[in-house]
């Protein structure tokens, strides 16, 4: 059998490092690939096409989340694995609206990140324990959604300026309230836009006010 291509994608040395030992000794898994940044994991899924990229969230630039996003939009064929330090629910989330196949917490064992790499290989989805309780907690709630959990795949800033667009506030209102200049607050509606997959402001005001934003 072809060994599972595997691409690495994290902005710290040591850790990639450290991963590269423990694929270098597995028999079914070649290491193809390291990225350091979001932007380089979406170049380099583009030109090695991996089997599995290990997807860190936190990379300076764009984040894992959004590099997920932009790879499988490419491409469905590659399966994301999110490896991260994070273990809160937005975050489980928002990998999971991305596309991921898996979720592990780097603090997970090698025999669970190996298997949670198999399955995402496989075309399975597998999350590592920590992660599965998580999931199954938070479909056991009862309750409206807390506000925090809606688009965690926008920033807390985006998050400010959608709530201002879905209550009415035109581009100027909504960067004296805030403290932005005009541009940025175009250059954060165009990243609303981009990230809800909406094309105009009436949609977005639509997708704000059904997650209860702008009452």
């Amino acid at each position: 059998m072809e060994p599972i291509r595997i691409l690495i994608a994290d902005d710290h040395t040591l850790f990639r490092h450290g991963i590269r030992a423990l694929l270098a000794s597995v028999a079914d898994v070649e290491l193809v690939g390291e990225a350091a940044t979001g932007e380089e994991a979406v170049a380099q899924a583009g030109a090695l096409r991996p089997d599995v990229i290990l997807m860190d969230i936190k990379m300076p630039g764009m984040n894992g989340i959004e590099a997920t996003r932009r790879v499988l939009a490419q491409t469905s064929e590659i399966a994301v694995v999110v490896l991260t330090m994070l273990e809160d629910d937005d975050s489980v989330f928002a990998a999971m609206r991305a596309g991921a196949r898996g979720y592990v917490v780097k603090g997970a064992d090698e025999a669970e990140m190996l298997r949670v790499v198999r399955a995402a290989a496989a075309g399975e989805a597998l999350f590592g324990p920590a992660i599965a309780e998580r999931l199954m907690a938070f479909f056991s709630e009862t309750g409206p959604l807390p506000k925090a959990r809606s688009f965690p795949e926008l920033t807390e800033r985006e998050r400010d300026v959608l709530g201002l667009i879905a209550g009415g506030h035109s581009n100027a209102e909504i960067a004296n309230r805030l403290f932005l200049s005009p541009k940025t607050v175009r250059n954060h509606i165009s990243s609303i836009f981009d990230k809800l997959h909406v094309s105009d402001r009436s949609q977005a005001i639509v997708r704000a006010r059904e997650a209860g934003m702008g009452h």
